[in-house]
This record gives structure tokens, sequence and C-alpha cells, in this order.
């Protein structure tokens, strides 16, 4: 596992792939930190303009890292050799997405600047910081999870990225008080399932501070089921 997570970490940064995804997340998390999040208007020294657009920056960048992680292995013919290698094939599986999970948290490391900025202008509660930033590595586990198991489904990497794109916005937007507010009116059985599986919802607590149990058990289950069915996937793909 740990070998298959080598490998694949180490082939993010042998191409662009890897600095391209890091340069765009940078800039476009300092972009609209400081100018919608109105860092400095807000008169506060905290992260909370930031956290508030992480979860939609992933929502796109996130998918491009997991349309390739299967859809690339099947075009190439590769993923016969990968799982005739003496290992389960779940060790596969969970190899791969620790790569790419290893490589959201240093992409997330790298805006640390943002962090020395609030400390240079105000006290923040660093604590809160620090669990914001947990969320973040939970809200990008879930879509990475997600992200490889449609990867899992198809040889073409653009079909994989529009289709994770789609997963992951139902999972964050579940929760928003537009579709809240419809199904509340017209599917109220479906309201309380709709808060319950949002992302965004489970991320907030984390952004006040607040790192409950059952929060993380939701990001610990649903990275679980996801990386299940990636594997079922495969398997079903093997036996075609």
């Amino acid at each position: 596992m740990i070998a298959v997570a080598r490998r694949e970490l180490a082939g993010y940064f042998a191409t662009p792939v890897a600095y391209v995804f890091i340069v765009i997340f940078l800039v476009m998390s300092g972009v609209l930190t400081f100018t919608l999040g109105n860092f400095f208007a807000r008169g506060q020294a905290d992260l909370n303009p930031f956290f508030s657009f992480v979860p939609w920056l992933f929502l796109f960048l996130v998918p491009a890292l997991t349309m390739r992680l299967w859809a690339e292995e099947r075009r190439l013919g590769t993923i016969e050799l990968l799982l005739t290698l003496p290992m389960p094939q779940w060790h596969a599986v969970v190899g791969k997405f620790l790569a790419a999970w290893a490589f959201c948290a240093i992409a997330l490391a790298l805006t640390f600047p943002l962090w020395l900025t609030i400390n240079w202008l105000g006290e923040p509660d660093n604590g809160v910081v620090l669990a914001g930033y947990v969320g973040c590595l939970f809200v990008a586990g879930a879509y990475l999870a997600l992200g490889a198991a449609i990867s899992a489904l198809t040889k073409n990497q653009v079909v994989a990225f529009v289709l994770a794109v789609a997963g992951c916005f139902i999972f964050a937007a579940a929760g928003s008080p537009v579709v809240t507010a419809f199904l509340t009116t017209n599917l109220p059985v479906l309201a309380d399932v709709a808060r319950a599986l949002s992302v965004t919802d489970r991320f907030s607590g984390f952004t006040r501070g607040v790192v409950s149990a059952r929060d993380v058990v939701f990001f610990a289950s649903f990275i679980a089921f996801w990386l299940f069915v990636n594997n079922v996937v495969l398997d079903h793909r093997k036996a075609d």
C-alpha cells in the first residue's frame, strides 16, 4: 500500500499536473479570500473567508486529480499489471487514495502565508485555525474517494472529471438553503437526509473549532464507503 502511494505521489510531481494544481489552488484561494471574502474589511484576524471557499475550490480541483487515477490506467492497459502484483486489490485502491490525499495536504500546507498574515494582524485562536485545516483535509478526502470511484468506471478522463464534479456538487450543495427549502416544501422526508449528507454542513463545524465525533465518523464513513465502491467496480471490470 505504501509502495503504491509513493509511486503515485512521485508520479504527480513527474508531470506538470501537480504544479498546475498547486498554483491554481493557491492563486484562487488567495484571490477569493482577499476579494470576495473581504478579508481586510471584516476587521477580524481569522481564516473564515478562506475556509468558506475551500469546499468549492476542491469541487473543481480535486476531480482534476482523481480523473486520471484509474481512467488513465485503464486507457493505457497498465491496470492489469497493477492488479496482478502480489498484493490485495484494496491495497492499490487505498494506496492511490492516500497519495492523492497527501498531495492535497501539501497544497493546503502551502497556504501557510495566510496563517502568518492573521497572526501578524492580530491574535487569532490557532486551535480554531487548526480545526479548520483538519476539516479541509476531510473534505478533500471525501471528494477524492468519490472521484476515485467514478474514475474506475470509465477510460475517458474527461468523462471521469465531469461526473466527479457533478457528484461532488451534489454532496456539497445538499445542505444549502435553496436545496433544503425546496425539499422541505416538496419532499420533507428528504430534507433531513440532504442535511445529513451535506459535506459543507459537516465542514462548518470544523471552521468554528468544533471537532465533533459525529462529523469525524461521517467523513470516515463517507471515505470508506466510496473506497469500497471503488474496489467493487474494479472487481466488476476485472470480471468483464
